[in-house]
């Protein structure tokens, strides 16, 4: 298809959009073979919060297996040894104030299948939306999405135990099938591609029993981001300032909430 035209004919750049949609194509086979996008070489948000996922998890199996849970501890943690590595439970939180759970318990996995999911589809849709959106705007998401995903658990379900990335995971794919959506035809083919993952985790959550509440929440979240932010290269360059400062604000109360983790975790190991 002839995208410079087509861009032209709506009183659009075309040379621009003709040059953003080669790269989307690109992508989007790549995403369809299961590579990173091109340009990923540089520093990734994507590739870093799912390092600090495999520490974590990494550390808290080790934990277990020292305190004798043996095998199972890989394949499904005891509740009390999730809370202890960063759980959310809003009774703890309430009660104790443990605000940084609402952070933490999206680095918290239950399972080696749980966290290789939940990675694998990390994987496959954030180095997309990061390279759409920029680095800014991709935590501010990430992290406003995990706090949807918990807020809506709090009313669901406040008695329940809940950890994984997954209510971040269901923000970015809401975020993405609203954000293209906007985009008419030129966007659908990636609106297409994230609904399926959406119906791949739904599924997948069902047979695990996972949790449902926090996964609409964080979709709700990121779909209603989408719906407002900017289409395009104008995104970049609206209100730098502000969203650098609300990703700062995000990233210091992402790394703040794991630091008091990290704290409560020697104190009391």
């Amino acid at each position: 298809m002839d995208w410079k035209r087509f861009f032209d004919n709506l009183g659009m750049n075309g040379t621009r959009w003709q040059w953003r949609m080669m790269r989307w194509e690109r992508n989007i086979k790549g995403l369809l073979k299961g590579q990173a996008p091109a340009g990923s070489s540089e520093f990734s948000l994507t590739k870093a919060i799912i390092f600090v996922n495999l520490v974590l998890f990494s550390m808290m199996i080790v934990h277990g297996t020292a305190i004798g849970l043996g095998g199972r501890v890989l394949l499904s943690p005891p509740t009390q040894l999730l809370l202890f590595w960063g759980g959310q439970l809003w009774p703890l939180v309430l009660k104790y104030g443990e605000w940084w759970r609402c952070l933490t318990y999206a680095f918290t996995h239950g399972g080696i299948i749980h966290i290789g999911f939940n990675m694998m589809v990390l994987y496959q849709v954030g180095p997309l939306i990061e390279s759409e959106i920029g680095k800014a705007r991709f935590i501010l998401l990430y992290t406003l999405t995990a706090l949807t995903a918990t807020g809506l658990g709090y009313l669901w379900h406040p008695m329940t135990p809940v950890v994984g990335a997954s209510g971040s995971l269901f923000g970015l794919i809401g975020f993405a099938i609203s954000y293209y959506h906007r985009m008419g035809p030129p966007g659908h083919q990636i609106r297409n591609f994230m609904s399926k993952w959406a119906i791949y985790a739904f599924v997948f959550g069902l047979l695990v029993g996972a949790d449902n509440a926090g996964h609409l929440g964080g979709g709700l979240g990121g779909a209603a981001l989408g719906l407002v932010l900017p289409i395009g290269y104008r995104v970049r360059g609206l209100a730098p300032k502000t969203f650098n400062l609300l990703a700062a604000l995000c990233l210091a109360a992402t790394l703040g909430s794991l630091a008091i983790l990290a704290i409560n975790i020697v104190k009391n190991i």
